[in-house]
């Protein structure tokens, strides 16, 4: 049910949705989708939160692994590479723009993508700051500001193009790369020890 409501809402416009059509693409009954969802509010909920976990699951999966000074640019531009690359896949910039579209009626789909999306990233992002910082490898005494800003100058413009100029916006990889460690290169130099 979550795979059709994917398709039928990142495919159009979530006005035009109905369960029907849901029901209908996933091969059960109405009622069915009812009885797991409640809603078509409550299934477009489950399916923000369910995207938006699973790819926050893809960047956090790999560990930061820094073990020096010079390790820390590195392990960042990585780290923000594969946050960046995820976050522009074309069903996510389509997700966010739905949801954009939809917060004024539903602020909830808004919050449920700011939780698992950015919110998540930053606060795991501060959690290696933090380390970095305990182990005097950069000078971030306060983790999470600080994740807000690095994260912000690694996602700001490339989302805003992906927003405002759909897929035909989105970087090539080596770009998208370059860009990143341009951020990491320009924090780390405002955070050494």
């Amino acid at each position: 049910m979550l795979a059709a409501a994917e398709e039928a809402f990142l495919g159009g416009d979530y006005g035009a949705v109905t369960i029907d059509d849901i029901a209908e693409r996933s091969g059960v009954a109405k009622q069915t989708v009812y009885a797991y969802f409640g809603s078509k509010q409550g299934l477009f909920l489950e399916l923000v939160t369910t995207m938006t976990t699973e790819t926050g699951d893809r960047v956090d999966a790999e560990r930061l692994e820094v073990t020096s000074a010079a390790d820390v640019p590195p392990a960042l531009t990585a780290l923000l590479d594969r946050q960046l690359a995820a976050v522009l896949t074309p069903r996510i910039v389509q997700l966010r723009r739905l949801v954009i579209g939809e917060a004024h009626r539903f602020p909830d789909l808004a919050h449920a993508l700011a939780h698992h999306g950015p919110s998540r990233a930053i606060e795991s992002l501060a959690t290696h700051l933090a380390d970095l910082d305990r182990r005097g490898l950069l000078a971030v005494p306060d983790a999470p500001t600080s994740a807000g800003f690095l994260n912000w100058l690694v996602m700001g413009g490339p989302i805003n193009e992906a927003m405002f100029h759909g897929a035909e916006a989105l970087p090539a990889a080596a770009a998208r790369t370059e860009h990143v460690r341009r951020a990491v290169d320009l924090f780390v130099a405002a955070h050494r020890p």
